[in-house]
């Protein structure tokens, strides 16, 4: 029987999503909290946003300070530093389609996770909280799961 095989560990990776905003700035975040050493994290948008003060304050709950995070699209951060990434985490429909474009020339993987934008959600301040909170924990449960093995081949 032959095994299943396992996503190879990646050295370095880029979150994706619509406005670089709120899910993909989260991510890179938690998984460079969790793996500082081991790998090289960014996140780019499809389109240029402006950093979310709800996901500045979820992240601050976890002890994380995303506040300096200035959005970018996939170009700027080709511009910038080059696109060498060997996988590329989509969390937003827009940001999938983009990155397959771009995977046409770049040897990357690239993994959808859908991803919920709170931004949409509708409340008082601590429902809107919630709202990125339940994101955020997603987001941590899914980076664990997937990177469970990072920590074990780079200690």
């Amino acid at each position: 029987m032959v095994a299943p095989l396992r996503p190879r560990a990646p050295q370095a990776v880029l979150f994706a999503c619509g406005l670089n905003s709120v899910r993909s700035p989260m991510a890179e975040s938690l998984l460079r909290h969790m793996f500082p050493h081991a790998l090289y994290v960014k996140s780019a948008g499809a389109r240029k946003g402006e950093l979310d003060p709800f996901a500045v304050a979820v992240m601050a709950e976890l002890g994380q300070d995303i506040s300096g995070h200035k959005p970018t699209t996939f170009e700027e951060l080709d511009d910038w530093e080059g696109l060498n990434f060997d996988l590329i985490i989509t969390l937003a429909p827009e940001a999938h389609h983009r990155a397959l474009e771009l995977t046409r020339t770049l040897a990357a993987d690239v993994e959808y996770w859908p991803t919920h934008d709170p931004s949409a959600a509708e409340g008082n301040r601590e429902q809107k909280l919630e709202a990125y909170r339940e994101v955020c924990d997603s987001l941590l449960s899914r980076i664990r799961k997937r990177f469970s093995k990072v920590g074990a081949a780079s200690g």
